[in-house]
């Protein structure tokens, strides 16, 4: 399950976490090569350009494949730093991270598509001359749809990192967690409730507001913005409060 409580002193820390999982699991490994492949889906093209044409048609979804793989590599990233924390390797870390993998690979075209629509509609009414690449979206109806079809994923991603959160949660006895430990994994359950609740939030408005309210619900994710800092500050405060205590 882990080293003993006579052996985690022994263990290097990142922000004062006894990093538990050194070694790379099977499912870690596997859950990596998960995310690649889903950045791989995302690229412009997977056939190279024969044409100059089709080069620079290529270029135009740059713009969307970044800002997709930004938010999934916020996702990798929690789940790597889960893995760093606790070093679970038991059946429950593999069903739980098999439900990440599989969100992952079905969230990846919606995901792309809600960024191409955003460029460009942003493109569209700022009036610049970007050529982003076309997508079609027959009515504001659609639009709504479309953000609960991402924010499902998404909400779906964010419960599998909770649910992992959890599970070390449950085993904190087991882990050996200390005071400090015990708020970063609590609080680290708060943060991703948090940012799923930006989901929750954006499925909400797109199936309550009417459809010439199109649009819309995108804005609940950009609350993130401004509750995220003040969640950091507050648990801040509070962490170092402990670690002062802890010496």
């Amino acid at each position: 399950m882990g080293p003993s409580a006579a052996k985690l002193d022994e263990l290097p820390t990142k922000n004062g976490f006894r990093l538990r999982g050194l070694d790379m699991t099977r499912i870690e490994t596997f859950t990596d090569a998960a995310f690649a492949f889903a950045l791989t889906l995302l690229v412009v093209s997977l056939d190279i350009p024969t044409s100059f044409e089709e080069l620079t048609a290529s270029l135009h979804g740059i713009p969307a494949f970044a800002l997709s793989a930004v938010l999934l590599m916020l996702f990798w990233n929690g789940h790597n730093e889960w893995s760093r924390r606790y070093g679970l390797d038991d059946a429950m870390t593999v069903i739980l991270s098999c439900l990440l993998v599989f969100t992952v690979l079905v969230y990846v075209y919606p995901l792309k598509f809600v960024f191409q629509s955003m460029l460009v509609w942003l493109n569209r009414g700022l009036g610049l001359p970007v050529p982003f690449e076309e997508i079609t979206l027959r009515s504001p109806a659609q639009v709504n749809q479309l953000f609960v079809i991402y924010s499902a994923g998404f909400i779906a991603m964010c419960a599998s990192i909770i649910l992992l959160n959890l599970h070390a949660w449950r085993l904190r006895e087991t882990l050996h967690l200390n005071e400090l430990e015990r708020f970063d994994t609590k609080a680290e359950i708060g943060a991703w409730l948090i940012v799923g609740g930006a989901g929750v939030l954006s499925i909400i408005v797109a199936l309550a507001l009417p459809p010439s309210l199109a649009g819309l619900p995108g804005f609940a994710y950009m609350l993130l913005a401004f509750v995220m800092p003040v969640y950091g500050m507050v648990g801040g405060r509070r962490r170092r409060a402990i670690a002062a205590r802890s010496g």
